[in-house]
């Protein structure tokens, strides 16, 4: 299952992320989403989790929990939106 994570700290690191949810079950990957020109984090990321009911009980508990002085959201990611030109 693929985890949105938003609402992060931008101090918060994939090696950060990947702890916060290996107490749920397996993480498969962590990846946050960095500014292409700053090369700093632009507050979210994504979790990937092979067990369903791992990454179930992560969300349960995570969303809306602090973590670095914030409030994060944690839901289920939706696919990518293609452009109009479809990439």
């Amino acid at each position: 299952m693929n985890i949105y994570v938003g609402n992060l700290s931008y101090n918060v690191d994939e090696e950060d992320l990947k702890k916060l949810f290996e107490k749920y079950g397996e993480v498969k990957s962590a990846k946050l989403i960095m500014d292409k020109e700053t090369e700093s984090s632009k507050g979210f990321g994504f979790i990937e989790m092979e067990n369903d009911e791992e990454a179930k009980k992560a969300l349960e508990k995570l969303n809306g929990s602090e973590v670095n002085g914030r409030h994060i959201k944690v839901n289920i990611a939706r696919p990518k939106k293609k452009n109009y030109r479809g990439f």
